[in-house]
């Protein structure tokens, strides 16, 4: 998601470190719901984890106008049977501090008996900026969002550990946003998590570093499987020229974890995941003694956006009760 993104915030005018309704269903998408959500419920009785959805395995939807913010708890209980979402900022980016807009998403969710838990923000400013007058405006930048996400009765809010300077000035200036950020949160219970989202942050150490100089309960961090990418080509995202040890890294963050992203591109006939080897990572997630949400973010090129959704779930229930 990393990647993608960032083109796109480039593309609003700025960067940090995110009409139709949905159809009714047929017959035969009432019988593949039907499966899922029995699947799902045969899987939750074993899994150590719980298994939520993040709005971004389906930007190329939303950012085609195919389907409104608005649908999306719907879509994530109808179409796949999970009942827990992950939002994206970039969907709703001016509705922060519209209540009425708020309530019809929390009204959305108690249709269709959906959970909200968190919303990933970007755009808002560089947490980590060397100059504190603009480091304290991008902090100031996040507090409409985490007073949306009390609203929506999320748990947290995700935000990037951006900044200019080396390694060890950047990790300073971070480490100082997020206490600020971490403080305003804690005053209304919403968690303040930092996923390894490029740059330093995708270095594992130097982010386990940041939370342990962060110190706060509430501060933590989003391990995703896929984003350990240090440096891209110039004009290349594809290319990585500098990556870090995916397992090493998940390892590192794992300590400071309150949520974990399951990245996702393609699949083998087997229905493995072809980049990252899930059952070593759940294996790293589980020896953390993590519990939580494990959100699903396909990413991928070749199957559309639901198909990815659904190998991306059915790989996680697999190798979940694997390890139950």
């Amino acid at each position: 998601m990393q990647s993608q993104r960032r083109q796109f915030l480039k593309l609003m005018g700025g960067l940090a470190i995110g009409v139709t309704g949905v159809s009714c269903l047929n017959s035969s998408d009432e019988k593949n719901t039907e499966a899922a959500e029995s699947g799902t419920t045969e899987a939750a009785k074993k899994l150590f984890f719980e298994i939520s959805l993040a709005q971004w395995s389906l930007h190329k939807t939303l950012f085609e106008k195919k389907m409104d913010n608005l649908d999306f708890a719907a879509k994530a209980r109808k179409d796949f049977g999970i009942g827990v979402v992950e939002y994206v900022n970039q969907f709703f980016k001016d509705k922060a501090q519209d209540t009425n807009y708020l309530n019809e998403m929390l009204k959305r969710c108690s249709d269709n008996d959906v959970k909200n838990h968190l919303i990933m923000i970007d755009g808002e400013g560089d947490i980590g900026h060397k100059v504190e007058a603009e480091r304290i405006k991008a902090v100031e930048n996040h507090y409409k969002w985490v007073d949306a996400a009390k609203h929506l009765g999320c748990a947290t809010i995700r935000v990037n550990a951006a900044g200019e300077g080396t390694a060890e000035e950047i990790a300073k200036t971070a480490a100082d946003g997020l206490s600020r950020l971490g403080e305003y949160a804690e005053k209304v219970g919403i968690n303040v998590i930092v996923e390894n989202h490029g740059g330093y942050s995708s270095n594992g150490a130097w982010l386990a570093g940041v939370m342990k100089a962060v110190n706060k309960s509430n501060v933590g961090t989003l391990p995703d499987f896929g984003n350990f990418c240090i440096k891209r080509e110039p004009g290349n995202w594809r290319n990585c020229l500098e990556a870090y040890d995916r397992y090493q890294g998940t390892t590192e963050l794992m300590p400071f974890a309150k949520g974990v992203s399951a990245k996702s591109h393609d699949f083998d006939a087997q229905g493995n995941e072809t980049e990252t080897d899930y059952k070593k990572m759940l294996q790293i997630v589980k020896a953390a003694g993590f519990t939580g949400y494990i959100g699903i973010e396909y990413e991928g090129e070749v199957l559309s956006e639901d198909e990815g959704i659904r190998k991306t779930k059915a790989l996680l229930e697999k190798v979940g009760m694997e390890l139950a």
